[in-house]
């Protein structure tokens, strides 16, 4: 099944995939904006506790769920369950994974849309083509529709190819291309004025903020959403995964990349905001608060490229093109698990259903453009910052509760024949099985009192 189904050809492939679905625009965009919107550092400490006590252990759970089930993830879940009331509780906790997986790519493509606008407004800027410069970042109906329709045609094309051919090909050429790049504006935006107090807001956190119920819940949103937990995702690529490889191993590079790559946007997004200040761009509103909010990314970046003058210009063009293919590395992982889901349960070609999984998610796309004032946050904040969250839980219940134990660790064996003697053996099936679903149940009840 695994030859017919594809399969990652190497562990790099898996890592730059895995990393590619989780670094994008969720930390390119979202990281630097949550954490100006949520106090700075306060944000940055509570999201890496959160990412590597809560996220990571999930993380797991959903990859060893996928690989052992050799299937797209409501099979997965259903392989585990040796009872009917669990097989149905598994369909819907992995379809629940596939509808939020979609309605993340219905409000992704649009924000992908605009990076890919703005790449385009840098190139026609540079042959003197000012009228098409001038559409391309314009606040129109016509602009988002057409860039959000040219991304998810491109999204669509590479899951049309497959595993080896799309996913794993494009994630390992690109990624390391992104984080070259994310390192020199870095060198660059730290020698400009006004960096030295934005990396002071960045890495001195106000502790008496921590706990703030806002501040959680949005940290916890933030680290599910990078390491597209609670989408199917992670289960569906788990599933392409060889059974030689260590899963541990692995699964805590993917989470050390996730997290290094966010820590760095913020350190490349929240001096450039501070520099940006500098120069007499207005950032924060007379009561402190942020002004820009989503679209932080499109106001400071591009204040910061115009102020390095004519090169400025060819450093936006790359920055926009290349965070358009790293959104584009997660957009084809999102896609890919409504894909395998009717390519495995309802036999559909996986061009056909490629095609019209992509047609219909554009659909949702094209209603939230306009109503893009009301939609575009809810449809987020309900997807990310609570249908993730809630399906990953249900995902470390599956693994905790309800896969019997040896048939877990005889899976985690493959590929690691000394993990019982392992620090992670000792703690992550309990860990799994009772702090996970507890902590991310008490961060939204905190959240909601």
């Amino acid at each position: 099944m695994g030859a017919s189904r594809g399969e990652f050809t190497s562990r790099l492939g898996f890592i730059m995939a895995a990393a590619g679905s989780a670094v994008g625009l969720g930390n390119i965009w979202g990281f630097p904006t949550q954490t100006a919107t949520n106090g700075g550092a306060a944000f940055v400490l509570v999201y890496l506790i959160l990412a590597f006590c809560l996220a990571y252990p999930a993380f797991m759970a959903e990859i060893l769920i996928g690989r052992y089930g050799q299937a797209n993830a409501v099979t997965s879940l259903e392989k585990i369950s040796r009872t009917q009331m669990q097989k149905r509780f598994a369909f819907i906790v992995g379809f629940g994974g596939i509808v939020c997986a979609a309605l993340i790519l219905s409000f992704y493509g649009i924000l992908a849309g605009w990076m890919t606008s703005y790449a385009v407004e840098s190139g026609a800027t540079i042959i003197g083509a000012t009228s098409v410069a001038e559409w391309a970042v314009s606040d129109s109906i016509a602009r988002n529709i057409f860039f959000c329709a040219v991304f998810m045609f491109l999204t669509v094309i590479i899951i049309r190819n497959g595993v080896e051919d799309g996913i794993e090909k494009w994630s390992k050429r690109l990624m390391p291309a992104m984080i070259g790049l994310l390192i020199l504006l870095i060198i660059y935006v730290l020698t400009l004025d006004g960096a030295d107090k934005g990396l002071e807001a960045y890495l001195n956190p106000d502790i008496s903020r921590v706990l703030d119920p806002d501040l959680l819940i949005s940290a916890l949103g933030q680290a599910f959403f990078s390491l597209s937990l609670g989408t199917s995702v992670m289960v569906i690529y788990g599933s392409y995964i060889s059974k030689k490889e260590n899963m541990v191993t692995i699964g805590a590079q993917v989470t050390f990349i996730d997290v290094s790559i966010a820590f760095l946007a913020g350190l490349l997004v929240i001096p450039a905001m501070y520099v940006a200040l500098e120069q007499g761009v207005q950032i924060f509103a007379e009561d402190g608060s942020l002004l820009a909010g989503p679209t932080l990314v499109f106001q400071v970046l591009p204040s910061l490229f115009d102020s390095m003058g004519q090169l400025g210009v060819f450093v936006g063009l790359a920055f926009f093109i290349l965070m358009s293919i790293a959104a584009l590395t997660s957009s084809i992982s999102m896609l890919e698990g409504p894909v395998s889901f009717l390519v495995e349960r309802h036999n559909i070609e996986r061009k056909t259903a490629t095609t019209w999984t992509g047609i219909g998610i554009l659909a949702i796309s094209f209603v939230i453009i306009f109503n893009i004032g009301t939609m575009l946050d809810f449809v987020a904040t309900l997807a990310t910052e609570y249908g993730q969250p809630i399906i990953a839980m249900l995902c470390c219940v599956f693994a905790g509760w309800i896969w019997q134990r040896n048939s877990l660790i005889e899976e985690i064996k493959q590929g690691n024949e000394q993990v019982e003697s392992t620090l992670f053996w000792k703690i992550w099936p309990w860990y799994t099985k009772f702090v996970c679903p507890l902590a991310i149940a008490a961060v939204f009840i905190h959240s909601f009192i």
